[in-house]
């Protein structure tokens, strides 16, 4: 049992370990790695979120603060930046989220694919930032939803992501009652989820439709092949423009001719590229464009992201 002056020890450390903030020195190297590895690009006056979500990891990590935390990686610490990049990338996610590009999927997407795939009877999809699964459920049980209409197809949805840990959350299905009611209709709750004491877990059927697999979108992910559908939403508006531009262009020479790219709704491709063309009145649908630029030469790294090494150059 804890003695009362080792509460107040621990009162004062914990106290004392939330008012360090980041140094300039500090938050410019973590500017620089998180842009190198993950191409999130911090603005000057983002040290609120750098605090926000690395002090808590300082403190899991048993160290003082962020500048321990900056040192340990500054002197090879891998495995540290690899959870700094995590913490900073992984962003908020729920079902049905926006409502309006499943919308897109069910009444416009889906009806002009299964036309143009009639003779092969296969569809790909891909869900380029699929963080903790519920976009690429999401869009699982709404193929469910429409069964008789693809009975006898081959349809693959592909979930990547930067993170493993949030890969290793898609892969299980379960989420909390919190996750579930945030966009999930009661009914789809109750037809493709399983309680599981106070946690939900989506149904094996629907979990096996949805294949994983850890991806950096800065690398060359020409090795996926081509998808008829790709929703990248919420992604790209953290990168900087170059970065945008290039990402853009490789998705479209990922995308079929006659495919659909799927972006956030505070994202565009207008101004920046030719490669995708808006789909008039359909917000956030794009369709490949007749120039599909040729992108940057990103650095080739087959499928899967590597371990991030840490530079005490950066």
């Amino acid at each position: 049992m804890k003695s009362f002056c080792d509460t107040r020890l621990e009162f004062f450390r914990f106290a004392s370990f939330e008012s360090l903030p980041v140094t300039p020195p500090d938050y410019e190297y973590l500017r620089k790695l998180l842009k190198y590895h993950s191409g999130l690009d911090l603005s000057a006056d983002k040290q609120y979120l750098i605090e926000s979500r690395l002090l808590p990891l300082s403190q899991k990590a048993g160290l003082s603060g962020i500048s321990e935390l900056v040192q340990k990686m500054k002197g090879g610490a891998a495995s540290i930046a690899t959870q700094v990049v995590e913490a900073m990338t992984t962003n908020e996610t729920f079902f049905f989220r926006d409502k309006v590009p499943f919308e897109h999927f069910r009444d416009s997407i889906m009806p002009q694919i299964l036309r143009a795939r009639a003779s092969r009877k296969s569809i790909r999809i891909w869900c380029a930032a699929g963080s903790t699964g519920q976009e690429p459920y999401s869009l699982a049980t709404c193929l469910k939803e429409m069964s008789t209409a693809i009975a006898g197809w081959r349809i693959e949805i592909l979930a990547t992501d930067l993170s493993q840990e949030v890969l290793e959350k898609s892969r299980s299905g379960i989420y909390s009652q919190f996750e579930v009611q945030r966009g999930l209709p009661i009914q789809m709750l109750l037809k493709y989820f399983k309680q599981v004491g106070e946690l939900w877990q989506i149904n094996p059927d629907i979990r096996a439709m949805v294949q994983h697999r850890q991806l950096n979108l800065l690398h060359d992910f020409s090795a996926l092949g081509a998808f008829d559908v790709i929703f990248c939403r919420n992604v790209l508006i953290y990168f900087d423009q170059d970065t945008k531009i290039n990402t853009f262009n490789r998705l479209a020479r990922a995308t079929e001719p006659d495919g659909f790219l799927v972006l956030g709704a505070a994202e565009t491709v207008v101004g920046l590229t030719d490669a995708f063309k808006p789909c008039p009145q359909r917000a956030s649908l794009f369709r490949p464009g007749a120039a599909r630029a040729t992108p940057t030469k990103m650095p080739a790294v087959g499928v899967v992201a590597p371990k991030v090494a840490v530079m005490a150059s950066l």
